[in-house]
């Protein structure tokens, strides 16, 4: 509140009031006091923005080039933060984003920490010996976030992925500092979520590499460079009962890659959504072609599973085919379990309905928990081939396989062994009363022209040749 004060005279100029003008200020204060703290705050958290994160970082650079101090910087992304947002709402994401922001302030204990845009945080750690000081805080923060979060009636389940850089080892200035903080969080959000990585040299070249492979098979798309094998499945009689379509790509620069490469790239770039889709549209065609009624199984990734449209598109896909519902199998893993228990089970409820068959995929190599085959009946369960390769040599996997084995019959759901390669195996398998195999020992993924007798095409062109003559 200010006052002016202002003499009145008379007309021989002598003093005859004196007038008082009080303005109060207040208001006009809050108002600049809250745009300046709209300035430098995230409206939702309250949390310091990226203006504000900017402005302390050449701070913390400035004193401590004259302090030779070192510090971190560590950058956070939520790990399935968008699923829970996508599949809730805007305003279950924003209560849950206010809900991260208070525990992660809980665990900063005073250090600097901002939001700095959608699920992204990034924290300055000057306290303290570096690295020491800025791994135990990143450690804390992850522990943070072993509980799972209510918000809105929904339990959510997320994790963090934690990238760090010191001063002045990974960096002197804020943009190289920043940089490599954020390729060390995309290398520990690559090679496992839910962890912390901090820079290192190398790390530069493997980002570089991964983004060039990731360009390449964006091309891929455009190029018809993808394509499917086939693989057979067998019962133990060595009947075919179906296929399982695998991708392969085959790059004019490359040569061909492994999809135990671009297939993790594709799942982080979400081409795996497009890749799946064609996938599933060829292998769908190609079946309905086939003169046995044989079926055919399509994997489908836990990020393909969290877009809503799938059992639509799963529908559409049928329809445009012409193949019988019965003779497609959808592979799951358990991951699409985990992330959303109850939506899952809404999602291949849907699927079901369609008349599709749903195989639970590598089982034993995640938490496995009997609640999944309590609340959704699988028409399938495949043993991961990392138990059958071991059959020989591990009691472990041996009792690991003749316990699932057991289950599945117990549930009147047939067990499939993937990556059965040797006649001891096979012979194993046999004696625990296992129902169906895939491997190498039955059959390689191969051109489905390889394997035309099998699904009928050979006797037809045998039948229209003599037919014709």
């Amino acid at each position: 509140m200010t006052a002016k004060k202002t003499v009145i005279r008379d007309e021989t100029g002598k003093p005859q009031y004196l007038l008082t003008v009080v303005d109060d200020v207040t208001e006009r204060r809050l108002a600049e006091q809250r745009i300046a703290h709209m300035a430098h705050y995230d409206n939702l958290t309250d949390l310091p923005n990226r203006a504000a994160f900017n402005e302390c970082l050449a701070a913390t650079l400035d004193r401590v080039a004259r302090s030779g101090e070192q510090f971190g910087i560590l950058s956070i992304d939520l790990d399935r933060f968008k699923e829970a947002n996508d599949a809730y709402g805007h305003a279950v994401g924003d209560a849950l984003l206010r809900e991260v922001a208070r525990r992660l302030q809980a665990a900063a204990a005073g250090a600097f920490l901002g939001r700095i845009g959608g699920d992204e945080f990034t924290l300055i750690v000057t306290d303290g010996a570096q690295p020491a000081a800025a791994a135990a805080l990143a450690e804390r923060l992850l522990a943070a976030f072993v509980d799972d979060f209510e918000v809105e009636g929904h339990r959510l389940k997320l994790g963090l992925s934690i990238g760090g850089a010191i001063y002045p080892t990974d960096g002197t200035d804020a943009k190289t500092l920043i940089i490599n903080a954020d390729i060390a969080l995309y290398r520990a959000k690559a090679e496992s979520r839910e962890s912390v990585l901090f820079f290192e040299p190398q790390m530069s070249a493997r980002l570089h590499e991964r983004r060039t492979l990731e360009e390449d098979l964006r091309s891929a798309m455009g190029r018809d460079e993808l394509f499917l094998h086939y693989q057979p499945q067998k019962k133990m009689s060595g009947e075919t009962i179906g296929f399982e379509a695998l991708v392969r790509w085959q790059c004019q620069k490359r040569g061909m890659v492994s999809p135990g490469v671009f297939i993790p790239i594709a799942e982080e770039s979400n081409l795996i959504v497009r890749i799946g889709e064609r996938v599933l549209r060829e292998a769908c065609r190609e079946a309905a072609s086939w003169p046995q009624p044989l079926t055919i199984a399509v994997n489908i990734s836990p990020i393909q599973f969290r877009q809503d449209d799938l059992p639509r598109l799963v529908l559409s896909v049928l329809l445009e085919t012409g193949l019988a519902p019965a003779r497609l199998e959808l592979e799951i893993t358990e991951s699409v379990l985990i992330d959303d228990f109850s939506r899952a089970i809404s999602i291949l409820t849907r699927l079901k309905s369609l008349g599709v068959r749903i195989a639970l995929d590598d089982f034993g190599t995640g938490y496995s928990s009997l609640s999944y085959l309590h609340s959704f009946s699988f028409d399938k369960i495949k043993i991961d081939r990392i138990f059958i390769g071991d059959l020989e040599h591990s009691r472990q996997s041996m009792a690991i396989v003749r316990a699932v084995m057991g289950l599945g019959h117990s549930l009147g759901v047939p067990i499939l062994a993937e990556g059965v390669e040797t006649d001891a195996q096979y012979a194993s398998l046999v004696q625990e009363g296992c129902d169906e195999v895939q491997g190498y020992l039955t059959g390689r993924p191969l051109p489905i022209a390889d394997y035309a007798k099998l699904v009928g095409r050979e006797a037809i062109t045998q039948q229209n040749y003599a037919a014709a003559g």
